[in-house]
């Protein structure tokens, strides 16, 4: 068996982790102020993707594995773990005397029963579909038996992705996507628990006293404001009465909020989020399946530009699909700087000669939200310069953009899609050919389709070797910088913003959507 921590050994490492954070003691009490973008539709992230849900629900709800803001498993639930030789098997060794929050001992079952429940009710089908069962040999040891290496499971076990919900709870018969205890009288494991949960207006929680780290978490309660607006938000951080917001990403917010000396604006963290904007290509329709158009355009986008005037140089470059922050990331490939000469050539190339008006041919450019907007907008005068004449299209709301874009009616579109941590959770879904699915938002959209590229995520999703997976995710990221079904512009800049008076506020790869037991405040 490959041990991968223990217990002592991992408590070290996480005192070393906390570094300077450290020279400080901790104390104890207090109620933190913390806003929240969206109202979540539940409390439960076993059945329910997206942020919304995640801040609350890491606080409600623990999970076996936490992660630093350097990629490395850290214990929680689960006090240690191991993965056999061949990698079919990894055994958790769960913390004893851990309880829910009604008091209920959390044992192997109730892992074995959150493992089925989000493998059977989440929309990231990648991250459990290997796991044939999960054994339960005694009180406090979980076996998942899997039918191929999965080295995408340990982040999959960690933060929002497999909260341990109770099964004498959820194991009633009922639905858990819309169990009445997924907003009400809320039974978790993590942290803290449920006080109150008030649509559109707070989720309040208090200290669980019971929690399975002895003297955490610090602080007496969280109260959640939902505060849906970016301005009333930056307000309400500016004058102090909000302590903590997490995933703020407006480029005047944020400079407005980096002039205030008693706040901290941080770009650490939310790397396993990994959201990328990006402009998306229809390669089966139109003028957008010519490989050499798509180029064209990649060299006709300034994306120095967008970065300096549009961001204001709050975020940065991503030249593939795969996050920057992520361990696979690979800066060598093409990021088709600038220049229009190319353009022209590509499309000389193609045989799309300029009309008597100048231009070659006209596309569509679709948007869904307000916040790439201006993005879209963008295209329509620099993509005039090389005889492109684009239309801008705007949807009545996000689920009508939603249901043109997964039919594939388009030519072009802005988006913003995350990676969630591993690229086998959320990147293979956007280029692998088995998931074009007709009416489905975030699948294969563009209908890409590339054998060798389907061959290299399935060898990169079944190995533990690092360097082998780095290998095969290089490849993958050349071939597509070259087909070019996506032109990446930018990672979404998600910076978490806390006053002076927070205590180690988040910064794992995480983010906000990470347990905050160790967050205090300092007076």
């Amino acid at each position: 068996m490959k041990i991968n921590t223990y217990w002592p050994v991992a408590m070290m490492l996480a005192l070393s982790w906390l570094g300077a954070a450290w020279a400080e003691e901790p104390k104890r009490g207090g109620t933190l102020v913390m806003s929240v973008q969206n109202t979540p539709p539940h409390l439960n992230p076993a059945v329910q993707s997206g942020t919304p849900t995640g801040e609350p629900g890491t606080q409600l709800f623990a999970s076996p594995l936490r992660y630093d803001e350097g990629w490395n498993p850290q214990p929680y639930l689960a006090r240690s773990w191991a993965v056999s030789d061949d990698g079919l098997s990894v055994t958790l060794n769960l913390v004893k005397g851990a309880t829910f929050h009604d008091g209920r001992p959390i044992t192997s079952e109730d892992v074995a029963f959150s493992v089925e429940t989000v493998k059977a009710n989440h929309p990231f089908k990648s991250m459990f579909e290997p796991v044939e069962r999960v054994e339960t040999p005694d009180a406090h040891t979980a076996v998942l038996k899997l039918s191929r290496p999965h080295p995408a499971l340990m982040l999959a076990m960690s933060s929002q992705l497999l909260p341990i919900i109770p099964k004498h709870i959820y194991g009633d018969g009922q639905d858990p996507k819309t169990h009445p205890r997924n907003s009400e009288n809320v039974v978790g494991s993590g942290p803290f628990k449920l006080v109150e949960f008030k649509r559109d207006q707070h989720i309040i929680l208090e200290r669980f006293d019971d929690f399975f780290i002895e003297g955490r978490p610090y602080l007496d309660k969280i109260v959640m404001r939902i505060i849906k607006d970016g301005s009333a938000r930056t307000i309400a951080l500016d004058n102090g009465q909000v302590h903590v917001s997490g995933f703020e990403l407006s480029p005047l917010d944020l400079l407005r909020l980096g002039k205030n000396p008693d706040l901290d604006v941080s770009g650490e963290g939310y790397a396993a989020i990994g959201s990328i904007v990006w402009l998306a290509f229809n390669t089966r329709r139109g003028m957008t399946a010519d490989q050499r158009v798509r180029q064209a355009i990649a060299y006709a986008v300034d994306r120095d530009f967008i970065l300096r005037n549009i961001m204001l140089g709050t975020a940065q470059a991503a030249k593939t699909g795969i996050h920057p922050g992520s361990p696979f990331y690979d800066d060598s490939v093409n990021g088709y700087d600038l220049d229009l000469d190319k353009a022209n050539a590509l499309l000389d190339e193609a045989g799309y000669a300029r009309g008597a008006d100048g231009m070659r041919f006209p596309l569509t450019v679709d948007f869904g939200w307000a916040a790439v907007k201006p993005y879209a907008e963008y295209l329509k005068p620099q993509l005039k310069k090389i005889g492109i004449d684009v239309t801008v299209r705007a949807s009545a709301d996000f689920p009508s953009w939603a249901k043109r874009i997964s039919n594939h009616d388009f030519d072009m579109t802005m988006d913003n899609v995350f990676n969630w941590g591993d690229p086998v959770i959320g990147v293979h879904r956007t280029y692998s050919s088995d998931n074009i699915k007709k009416g489905v938002i975030w699948s294969n959209t563009q209908q890409y389709t590339n054998s060798r590229v389907d061959e290299l995520t399935r060898l990169a999703g079944a190995t533990y070797d690092l360097d082998e997976r780095k290998k095969h995710y290089a490849e993958f990221q050349r071939i597509l910088a070259d087909e070019l079904p996506i032109y990446w512009l930018y990672a979404a800049p998600y910076h978490t913003v806390s006053s002076n008076r927070v205590g180690n506020p988040p910064n794992s790869i995480w983010g906000t959507s990470s347990p905050l037991d160790r967050v205090y405040l300092k007076d």
